[in-house]
């Protein structure tokens, strides 16, 4: 019998994993997702037990025999289940299993009465003739010889099917990584696989290098085939780009190569010159240093440098007094501006491109509220934007004006669900209509999003762009901000006064302080800025908690949940990670009455907190009235949104979250790696959004991470109250360390050597 064993219901222990193997005869399809493939089946083994079965497959029928790998699991609602991680398949052989197969509705056309018909004529030679002589089927009454060749090409198509998802998992890859392999290269996908696996890299999202190195070294590719080389190659230029390069210097390329693959250096230059012969790469030499990009990157930084300037120049300096004007609106708002931010208001009506700076309390929304009503007065048409939904909300309360998010300004779609390409209804064809494009939290925007906004930024239009150049950069590649104020070549206001009424305030004054290196006054009594000492990490945990279950929301009047603990690290007994873990039990524990999901790193329960930690510009969302009916529908959901879990359907594979703005998405359980629980999120992670309440745990970590821009984030994400937790030391020690890690970008180079150029 082979490794199907002796008897069907034989379970085998799979050593050293906790597995275990069943077999047995599909014998009814109880549910079915055809959009992800989870399907629950009961599977009869040969004595008459029958057991429910969880799993994801493309396809599994009636009569079947299947073989599954995975565990037994007592299901809280559905009681005891087999989860399964691995199948495989196997015709059935007798020919009341054959009948039941083709009459499940595998082949469209086929049902119960034709299957009988054909299994009467063939009986155990059924699937010999699908599979080698379906024209014979033409010989059943019913059966035209078209319609036989049909099902031939259909059965043909789903064994051809089973074959790759079988052939993927012999290399470990999950049945739902594998459909979407299977739905990219079809049937050819082991053609693919087996000659050139690193594709899988470049074409599937999910699947990395170290994954298709694998698969690569178990197929027996030589450890210096140029495909493999230019794909690790491109890996480490990628994972560069997520720590915030936009290039890596050549040597320091060739170094992490040669160590990744554990090749020779040498070879790694050769195939660096094949990728930029192949047009993979872009090469150049800047200050005697040689720098290696991807192509986009390259393109990007050189496009919004040239763009930058041309719309400088597209205006020239207007020598028009714009004071009368000023202080017209000055007296119709009862507000007086201090001199940079009239000097802001001039600058922005008199230039191309204008960068406003400053820290919080300097009067950056007072500024932009002056220049929108000069403008208007001048029947100006103007768009607002911001980076994330947060900040595009606090734009639009604090202008009365609506504002979007960059990504719908856009229209940013993928061209499908495997693409790695974002595409954009904007662009240079069909540019954004407005006369003047203010984009709030400019610190945020990395060089790709820079590149594909300016692309649909009409020549003549304005572009002010405003925010704190001391806040982190942004999440991805690019210093754009900074590399633009750098570059002298725009114009560049920075608001220094803070006024009256934020030095009220112990956060803004403290934020000030710390941006210029002094220590934060953590002893004062204040009402909106705490400081609680505890020396352990046992202490800052236990007082976190109590803080955000109890002492808080009765300070403050708000909800725990409208609580953001913001934390320096992920890893770390003090991470976003280990934390969410204890807030979560706290907040939100188990309850029969609470439906849940285990993920592979989180728990997944109703009510949860949890935040999008990718941009995804496909997926549906829609917003409904407070009596439940549909209000607007539209797609994308992006990098830092927040939300509560409000409902989860095991049966379904879907879970449901109500985004901060009001959204709900629903998510195939296929894409909750997009979400992560957000009872605690990583300083980075909060840039770009405001919280009432924050509270920052602050004990130690690495030097290079506890940097003064970093604590100088968290304490302005405080709207209203602000509480550090932890030792004061360390908190000294951040103010201390003004060092930046050096981020690899080119975009202050490019933008100099543009303006050298248009100058002549």
């Amino acid at each position: 019998m082979g490794i199907w064993g002796e008897h069907m219901n034989e379970q085998l222990t799979v050593q050293g994993t906790g597995q275990v193997v069943i077999e047995g005869e599909v014998d009814g399809i109880i549910y079915r997702n055809s959009l992800n493939g989870y399907t629950v089946f009961s599977l009869l083994s040969s004595d008459g037990d029958e057991i429910t079965c969880v799993a994801t497959m493309p396809q599994v029928s009636e009569g079947e025999i299947m073989r599954l790998t995975g565990l037994f699991t007592n299901h809280p609602v559905y009681g005891r289940q087999f989860n399964a991680e691995f199948y495989e398949h196997r015709m059935p052989e007798t020919t009341q299993g054959i009948e039941k197969y083709l009459g499940s509705g595998l082949i469209k056309g086929v049902g119960p009465k034709m299957a009988k018909r054909i299994v009467d004529t063939f009986g155990n030679d059924t699937i010999r003739v699908l599979e080698n002589a379906p024209e014979r089927l033409a010989s059943i009454r019913g059966i035209s010889f078209e319609k036989a060749v049909s099902i031939g090409t259909v059965f043909a198509e789903q064994a051809a099917r089973r074959h790759v998802m079988l052939f993927l998992q012999e290399y470990g890859i999950s049945p739902t990584v594998g459909q979407r392999i299977y739905k990219k290269y079809k049937e050819a996908t082991v053609e693919t696989v087996k000659v050139n696996p690193y594709a899988l890299a470049d074409d599937i999202s999910g699947i990395g290098f170290k994954t298709a190195d694998s698969i690569a070294m178990r197929l027996g590719i030589a450890a210096d085939s140029p495909d493999r080389v230019k794909s690790g190659i491109r890996f480490i230029l990628v994972q560069a780009s997520n720590d915030g390069h936009v290039y890596l210097p050549k040597e320091i390329l060739v170094l992490h190569a040669a160590e990744l693959m554990e090749i020779p250096t040498e070879l790694a230059e050769d195939i660096l010159l094949t990728m930029q012969f192949e047009n993979m790469i872009w090469q150049e030499t800047v200050d005697g240093e040689r720098l290696v990009y991807l192509n986009g990157f390259y393109f990007a930084e050189s496009y919004t440098a040239k763009k930058l300037v041309d719309l400088k120049n597209s205006f020239e300096h207007s020598p028009y007094d714009f004071l009368p004007e000023i202080e017209a609106v000055e007296r119709s708002t009862g507000i007086t501006l201090a001199r940079n931010q009239r000097k802001a208001v001039s600058e922005a009506m008199a230039n191309g491109v204008l960068v406003i700076t400053g820290g919080p309390g300097t009067g950056k929304t007072t500024t932009i509220n002056t220049v929108i009503k000069l403008l208007l007065k001048k029947n100006a048409k103007i768009e607002l934007a911001a980076p994330t939904g947060r900040a595009a909300k606090r734009m639009t309360a604090a202008t009365g004006m609506d504002a979007k998010t960059i990504h719908r300004l856009l229209g940013v779609s993928f061209s499908d669900e495997n693409s790695l390409v974002q595409t954009f209804e904007r662009d240079a064809d069909n540019p954004i209509e407005c006369d003047v494009l203010i984009i709030d939290e400019s610190s945020m925007v990395d060089i790709l999003l820079m590149f594909n906004l300016l692309k649909a930024v009409a020549p003549g239009t304005r572009l002010i762009l405003v925010g704190d150049i001391d806040q982190l950069p942004s999440v991805g590649p690019g210093n754009v901000l900074k590399d633009i104020i750098r570059s002298g070549i725009i114009e560049v206001v920075c608001l220094d006064e803070i006024f009256r009424q934020a030095q009220e305030s112990a956060i803004v004054m403290n934020a000030h302080r710390i941006n210029r290196g002094e220590q934060p006054l953590l002893n004062e009594k204040g009402k909106d800025f705490f400081y609680v000492r505890r020396a352990s990490i046992e202490g800052v945990t236990d007082t976190l908690i109590e803080l955000v279950t109890k002492r808080l929301p009765v300070y403050a009047g708000c909800s725990r949940l409208d609580i953001a603990v913001l934390t320096p690290m992920r890893k770390s007994p003090l991470g976003a990670n280990s934390l969410n873990q204890v807030l979560q039990r706290t907040l939100n524990p188990p309850s029969p009455e609470k439906d849940e999901r285990e993920m592979r790193v989180n728990t997944f329960r109703v009510g949860d907190k949890v935040m999008q930690i990718r941009n995804n510009y496909n997926i549906v969302w829609k917003a409904f009235s407070g009596g439940g009916q549909l209000e607007e529908e539209g797609t994308g959901v992006y990098n830092g949104d927040e939300g509560i879990i409000t409902r989860i359907n095991n049966i379904e594979e879907t879970l449901h979250v109500r985004f901060d703005d009001g959204r709900v998405v629903e998510y195939d359980f296929t894409r909750t790696d997009e979400l992560e629980l957000a009872y605690a999120v990583t300083i980075h992670k909060s840039q770009g959004s405001e919280y009432d309440v924050v509270v920052i745990p602050i004990h130690s970590g690495p030097w290079m991470l506890m940097s003064r821009n970093l604590l100088y984030t968290a304490v302005t994400r405080a709207r209203k109250l602000a509480v550090i937790v932890g030792l004061s030391e360390t908190v000294n020690r951040m103010v201390e360390n003004d060092r930046e890690v050096r981020r690899y970008s080119s975009l202050c180079y490019r933008m100099e050597k543009m303006d050298r150029l248009v100058s002549g």
